[in-house]
């Protein structure tokens, strides 16, 4: 086959592939639209997980009517004008392409009205193609009503998720806005029921109660931005106290100049900060702004905008793990005179200081420091298994900040993750019964009355039916609230309501 120019249409759904993968791909795009021409208010509403339809109301600048196709052109935008342009660019959308790539594989309606005009404008679009264009009663502001995604591509459409994972998605993205734009009131309909209301208070920890529930809110500690110093990266946010964690990172939130990324280098500065506060596998709740020079970060990297690049990556971590320890130091201050530990010999140190090892699994942080070296304790030698695989014969010496246990065996010391070996105990339990007769429940004598917030309550609705096959028994019962009737019998004697959560 020769080399030759690719029709328009075929150009422009490939193009429309690479922005749009999803539902929530389009609800980013037109979010992000609605908050660069400064809205106040922002409403979606999405049927069949946004399958069927996503609607985005604003009440922002809205659209001129002189320029209300031009906005449906590929690479027609308002927020850049030159090559120069690109080094330093505020805004979360600049490249042209979304509403473009939007409407090449769905049917679209755009319904908008400008400040200082007094008609509006309706535009229809099927597959890029204007079907409808007309003047249009209207408020101040835009509807963008996005029909039938992909449906003139059978094979992308076969990609989507259930129904309730992809609103699950939706939901997650409008949660995360809500809390990047704390002064912006936002809404979220599913099937025309309300499931997220954010006030728009402009107060970080109001939208995290919308989001979480008032109990988990209570554990977020709030990063104080250090205006001390020269450097030119601020970093604020909330982040979870010790006892709040969560068995995935789906709860870390990351935002760079108000962009929602996923960043690999900041979500790992807040990992560390943790480390030794967390139980092994398990994950806290954060809500962490960077904020820096435009010209310090490059956004242009993703087709879909969810990566940046730093200019000064090592400077970047560095601010974050600082200003995550700083938050974590003011809920559990080290004593003023060091821990009286006892150095065992097989263990060799480098570097002093101070280090929190107080992990906790109930309602109050443990409040032992330890001297320690800044390189992790490390054995002076490897210690082997026992030839049939086995861990040998331990005689256990003590509990270190009720995450370690610290014991003796024939070849030296051990220092045992107590929560990891009884992940892993359970673990090996829930494995034996499902291959065996299957799990076993124990009911309550009182139901268990679990609250979620909204991402979390999607995510149960996804899972629900699941669940019975772990041995819950678990039913809605209004709102964001779920009866659990019944738990695994090997549950028995530990936190059913975290167990489930998790």
């Amino acid at each position: 086959m020769s080399i030759r120019v690719l029709p328009e249409e075929v150009a422009s759904r490939i193009a429309a592939g690479e922005v749009i993968e999803r539902p929530a791909s389009v609800v980013k795009e037109l979010v992000e639209n609605s908050i660069d021409a400064a809205a106040s208010n922002i409403k979606v509403e999405m049927r069949q997980g946004g399958k069927r339809l996503i609607r985005v109301i604003d009440d922002a600048h809205g659209i001129p009517s002189a320029e209300v196709l031009l906005a449906f052109e590929r690479y027609a935008t308002s927020k850049l004008g030159a090559v120069n342009d690109l080094s330093r660019i505020a805004t979360l959308g600049f490249r042209g392409e979304a509403l473009s790539s939007i409407a090449a594989v769905s049917h679209v309606t755009l319904v908008t009205r400008a400040k200082g005009e007094e008609v509006g404008t309706l535009l229809r679009l099927e597959g890029g193609k204007v079907v409808r264009h007309e003047p249009h009663g209207a408020a101040r502001g835009t509807i963008v009503t996005v029909e039938n995604i992909f449906y003139n591509m059978p094979a992308r459409q076969k990609f989507l998720r259930s129904e309730a994972t992809e609103a699950r998605h939706v939901s997650e993205l409008v949660t995360c806005y809500a809390m990047a734009y704390p002064r912006l009131r936002f809404s979220l309909l599913r099937d025309g029921r309300t499931t997220f209301q954010a006030k728009g208070t402009g107060e970080l920890y109001d939208v995290l109660v919308d989001v979480y529930g008032a109990e988990i809110a209570q554990h977020m500690l709030e990063i104080v931005a250090d205006s001390r110093g020269k450097s030119t990266i601020s970093v604020s946010g909330f982040v979870s106290d010790p006892a709040v964690h969560r068995s995935t990172g789906r709860h870390l939130l990351t935002l760079v100049n108000g962009r929602w990324v996923r960043d690999r280098l900041i979500n790992y500065a807040i990992r560390e900060a943790y480390h030794t506060v967390l139980p092994r596998g398990r994950h806290p709740i954060a809500v962490v702004q960077v904020v820096l020079p435009p010209d310090q970060v490059d956004v242009n990297v993703h087709p879909a905008k969810s990566e940046v690049r730093f200019r000064n990556s090592s400077e970047v971590f560095a601010a974050v793990q600082k200003a995550t320890r700083g938050a974590l130091a003011r809920e559990m201050p080290v004593p003023r005179e060091p821990s009286r530990a006892t150095w065992l010999p097989a263990f060799e140190t480098r570097q002093r200081r101070l280090v929190e090892l107080g992990g906790r699994t109930g309602p109050r942080p443990g409040e032992l420091a330890l001297e320690v070296q800044r390189s992790a304790v490390q054995p002076a030698a490897a210690v082997e298994r026992s030839a049939s695989g086995k861990l040998p014969m331990l005689r256990v010496l003590g509990q270190l900040g009720r995450t370690y246990i610290i014991a003796e065996g024939p070849t030296g010391m051990y220092l045992i993750d107590q929560h990891a070996a009884h992940e892993r105990v359970l673990y090996e339990r829930f494995q034996t019964e499902r291959a065996g007769s299957g799990m076993s429940s124990q009911k309550l004598l009182e139901p268990l009355v679990v609250e979620v917030g909204p991402r979390q309550r999607v995510l149960s609705e996804e899972h629900l039916a699941g669940l019975s096959d772990f041995g819950f028994d678990v039913e809605p019962f209004g709102g964001d609230t779920y009866l659990v009737r019944a738990v695994p019998a090997i549950l028995q004697g530990t936190d059913q309501e975290q167990a489930m959560i998790d």
